[in-house]
């Protein structure tokens, strides 16, 4: 169950920090308290008071201090400010073809045609003639997409953004679904695993599973794509604990499911899913544009309805796929209205017009892009060397937690790790990289190298019985 952190042990930090004349340390906080509380909980109390604009955070690492005043602006304004506006009342430029799509939407479903699967829908696509976006499109979207003029190894800038990318993209897709948590719920439970009151708890592993989702995303960037194995996996972690057959997780589906508030009927022949299912994937595989990929998985994906359910769900993300793999900004789906993104994927089922999508998916991917580089400016450039050897740290550091190393054999691994596989000029920086993460670990941020909380507290036992030299 998620944690309730007690207002008198924040209260009492807080009264620690500002009884200290200038920045203080962690330890020289955790000294001072009139309670015990070993470092990683003060560091995750800590978090949430600087979340909170309670405490002012300087620094990183060891040489991270504290003191009594919120950063210039505390996350919870941006996020609060953000929500202000009600994003059905934004208005988005539609086509005429678009426009006409969600007037043809508005007629009783008893004026509008039954119909079925469309096969020749798919089957007319061919990947390297056929396009969903026009050149103009396309190179529009690279414009705004593109980070790095440099190569970097696939999912370097989701990495640099993921936790920002967790929530927004995690409240956004949730949001689309009727999810009814704010986008500082959402925080607060990705963060610091605080459901909130009220609310269902089928909205609280909504959120949950899409956090999963895109971390499995993101750490696995060189090896993701449109294949069953990444497709299958995405939906068990979206439709984990949410199916009433528990089976049907990460499977093709084998019954007949229909449309609320649609004439449309998918395809029911579990042996024609498959077969559309895997040509749908291997199209989508063969198409070079990374935009043209994502749309093209947004359009096809929810019109075939492989899965019992979740299938919008898995298109949303899976439309990262190609985002995250080339470290273009990702989709994050901000501010589209829920009613306006329900009418594009109606418009597909019904008509197979992709017009209103298609206005859906670059007014989205403009706001987000935009959204993004905000995101970036307010982190700062990110090391170079770092980048450079971002997975050869993870690595490292992985092995270390799972391995439950002490200090002394921890140095001893980071450093043979250096001299097997990187040059000897990088070697010391690179020691004092991973040594860097080591100190920085905390149970905010250890899933980021894919351990478990068990093996998380093993390691940290054993650590803290060598004394803990971390700030």
């Amino acid at each position: 169950m998620p944690r309730h952190i007690p207002e008198d042990e924040l209260r009492n930090i807080e009264e620690v920090v500002a009884s200290k004349v200038g920045k203080v340390s962690a330890r020289e906080i955790a000294d001072a308290l009139s309670i015990r509380l070993p470092l990683r909980t003060l560091q995750y109390r800590l978090k949430r008071l600087v979340m909170e604009g309670r405490l002012r955070k300087e620094g990183a690492g060891r040489g991270t201090r504290y003191s009594i005043g919120p950063t210039e602006r505390p996350q919870k304004e941006e996020d609060e400010a953000s929500e202000q506006t009600p994003i059905e009342d934004i208005p988005i430029p539609l086509s005429a073809r678009g426009a006409w799509i969600r007037e043809y939407l508005r007629r009783p479903l008893a004026d509008r045609d039954p119909v079925g699967y469309n096969r020749s829908f798919l089957d007319s696509y061919r990947p390297g003639s056929s396009a969903y976006l026009s050149d103009e499109e396309r190179n529009h979207l690279a414009g705004i997409g593109r980070i790095h003029s440099s190569p970097l190894p696939g999912g370097t800038y989701a990495r640099q953004l993921l936790n920002r990318l967790l929530i927004d993209l995690s409240w956004n897709s949730s949001r689309l679904e009727g999810n009814t948590y704010s986008l500082l719920d959402t925080r607060r439970l990705i963060e610091f695993g605080e459901e909130a009151e009220g609310k269902e708890r089928i909205e609280t592993q909504m959120i949950l599973n899409h956090k999963d989702a895109i971390e499995f995303l993101v750490s696995g960037a060189e090896g993701i794509g449109f294949n069953r194995y990444t497709i299958l996996n995405l939906h068990a972690m979206l439709a984990n604990n949410l199916l009433s057959d528990p089976e049907a997780v990460g499977r093709l589906r084998h019954i007949a499911v229909a449309i609320e508030g649609s004439t449309f009927h998918p395809l029911e022949v579990p042996q024609l899913i498959e077969e559309c299912f895997d040509t749908a994937l291997r199209y989508a595989a063969l198409i070079s544009n990374p935009f043209e990929q994502a749309f093209f998985i947004m359009v096809q994906l929810p019109y075939l309805q492989p899965f019992d359910d979740v299938n919008k769900r898995v298109s949303r993300i899976a439309a990262n796929i190609p985002l995250i793999r080339e470290n273009l900004s990702p989709l994050s789906f901000t501010d589209v209205p829920r009613s306006l993104y329900t009418d594009a994927v109606l418009g597909i089922y019904e008509r197979n017009e992709i017009d209103l999508l298609k206005d859906v998916f670059i007014w989205a991917y403009e706001r987000s892009a935009k959204k993004h580089v905000a995101v970036r400016q307010s982190l700062g450039e990110p090391d170079p060397f770092k980048l450079k050897y971002g997975v050869q740290i993870r690595e490292v550091v992985s092995k270390i937690v799972r391995g439950a190393l002490g200090r002394k054999f921890a140095s001893t691994r980071i450093a043979s790790f250096a001299e097997e596989y990187l040059d000897p000029s990088d070697r010391e920086k690179f020691r004092e990289a991973a040594e860097e993460e080591i100190l920085g670990l905390h149970e905010g941020n250890f899933a980021r190298y894919r351990v478990t909380p068990a093996e998380f507290e093993t390691w940290l036992h054993e650590w803290i019985k060598e004394g803990d030299g971390r700030q």
